[in-house]
């Protein structure tokens, strides 16, 4: 191949195909690299970084630390009630947009239910606590349920930037006058 019919299937090659054509390769006596793989997107560590993105997220959308961090006992009943209104709302939003929750057991509370019903997770010791007149052998097949429980079936938390300190919840903000 001549020099000219080279740079124009390189060019042409590159432009539309996002790679040198084979031809282009076997006259230069190059060979092909392995095409590098994407790198996954980096997610927490670990348990306490999750936990940490959480939080922050809660504080960010719903300001759930300034509240519970807050003394409340000088405001009256009315206006804590009317704080926690929106901050329920706003937590329950964020948790359902960054979490899937499922009842351990999805029964009725109050109504005797199985402990077959939690399927597979009657056998995880932290899926159940049994309450009351659990016998000393603890094998039990029946109770009332009081309280459903909750379990993650998805987290899906949105990817942080590198360098993000996760131990700073919310950054302190001041106002420029």
């Amino acid at each position: 191949m001549s020099r000219i019919s080279l740079a124009f299937s390189s060019f042409f090659g590159l432009l539309f195909g996002g790679q040198l054509p084979d031809s282009v390769i076997a006259a230069l006596g190059l060979s092909r690299r392995a095409a590098a793989k994407a790198a996954p997107p980096p997610t927490p560590s670990n348990t306490s970084e999750g936990a940490l993105q959480l939080l922050s997220l809660l504080q960010r959308d719903a300001r759930l630390l300034d509240f519970l961090m807050e003394d409340v006992a000088p405001y009256s009943d009315e206006q804590v009630g009317a704080a926690v209104r929106n901050i329920h709302e706003s937590s329950r939003a964020t948790l359902q947009r960054y979490l899937s929750l499922q009842p351990v057991i999805d029964g009725v509370e109050g109504a005797v239910t199985q402990l077959s019903a939690a399927g597979a997770l009657k056998n995880d010791p932290g899926a159940i606590k049994l309450l009351g007149k659990v016998p000393a052998d603890g094998q039990v097949r029946a109770g009332i349920l009081r309280h459903k429980g909750w379990r993650v079936e998805k987290i899906e938390l949105p990817v942080s930037p590198a360098k993000t300190n996760l131990k700073i919840l919310a950054p302190a903000e001041i106002e420029v006058e």
